[in-house]
């Protein structure tokens, strides 16, 4: 695949990856019993970029997310029970059961939330980045959006401010080709959403969002420069979903092709650096073999608890709100 890293660095890829597959497909079969109420958007595919990225994040550090939020949050060091709790709408989950999949955050982490609203986490991240430079600390974000969300005001005014004011952020495009059902090309003029970073005078890249190494080395550059003082960066990652929209959209066939999907699988991210493991960093099957039995295990634990936990009490809706 590509330039060799540290083995405990590329062992520790490998395990956030297999997790966020499995949280995703446990939380996704939930859905579908009707165990998990409102939206759960899958993220099933897009692995590498998650884990790539923060994979060079301290837990100082600050991420903000998307409606697709939970590989985000998992590869910063999300808690999988408090997670897999927060979508039962439970007391014991990290928003105390009133977020949801699409609101989960986790101030502690570095985790400013996963975001309802298209392109939503984009002008946060720079706060957080001003906030960072006003603080005189060297704390960089990293700021997850797709590719429809670069469509939004939220997006041109945020690469400016960051851009003028050399804020530490880095911009990161999840490019999964559609925006809710809408292809790239019937939405934007452009291939590239990278290219609109040279309206603002922000270095940007283009990686393979599939390959997780790819995006740790891309992200890591713009982390640097960011530490540095230098600015912010845009960095698009060519990726795709594996499901639809969110589950129990009518994908099949419908907006997409199936020997379109079936190509994508044929670059699964998770499976691409199992093969590199095992080829060039010398790994052994069982060593794998036995990381991905302690996810599973951490999952079935997170389902445990969140079945176990209780409701939160009607009159906890009313508590945190900002009443005059």
């Amino acid at each position: 695949m590509s330039e060799k890293l540290d083995v405990e660095l590329a062992l520790n890829m490998y395990k956030l990856m297999c997790k966020i597959r499995e949280f995703d497909e446990t939380a996704t079969k939930f859905a579908r019993r009707g165990k998990i109420l409102g939206f759960v958007h899958p993220y099933i595919g897009q692995e590498a970029v998650a884990v790539g990225a923060c994979s060079n994040l301290r837990k100082d550090d600050y991420i903000t997310s998307t409606h697709r939020g939970h590989g985000h949050i998992i590869a910063k060091g999300g808690d999988v029970k408090g997670m897999m709790a927060e979508l039962w709408g439970k007391e014991t989950g990290l928003c105390r059961g009133l977020g949801g999949s699409m609101h989960i955050a986790d101030t502690d982490l570095g985790i400013l939330g996963a975001n309802g609203i298209v392109g939503g986490g984009i002008p946060i991240s720079v706060g957080a980045g001003l906030s960072a430079v006003y603080r005189e600390t060297d704390q960089v974000t990293i700021c997850f959006f797709g590719d429809g969300a670069s469509n939004q005001g939220t997006f041109h005014e945020s690469l400016n401010l960051a851009a003028l004011w050399k804020l530490p952020v880095i911009f990161v495009c999840e490019n999964n080709l559609y925006a809710f059902f809408t292809p790239q090309r019937d939405h934007q003029s452009i291939k590239d959403v990278a290219v609109r970073a040279q309206g603002y005078d922000v270095p940007s890249e283009i990686v393979d969002g599939m390959n997780v190494i790819d995006v740790y080395k891309a992200v890591n550059k713009a982390v640097v420069r960011a530490r540095n003082g230098e600015g912010p960066s845009l960095i698009e990652c060519k990726t795709y979903r594996f499901r639809g929209h969110v589950e129990g959209d009518p994908d099949a066939g419908l907006y997409r092709t199936k020997e379109e999907l079936e190509e994508w699988k044929q670059r699964d991210p998770i499976v691409l650096l199992k093969k590199d493991l095992l080829e060039n960093y010398s790994v052994a099957d069982e060593e794998l073999a036995a990381i991905e039995e302690n996810v599973t295990n951490e999952i079935n634990e997170a389902i445990e608890f969140a079945k176990k936990s209780p409701f939160p009490k009607p009159e906890s809706a009313l508590e945190g709100l900002f009443v005059e």
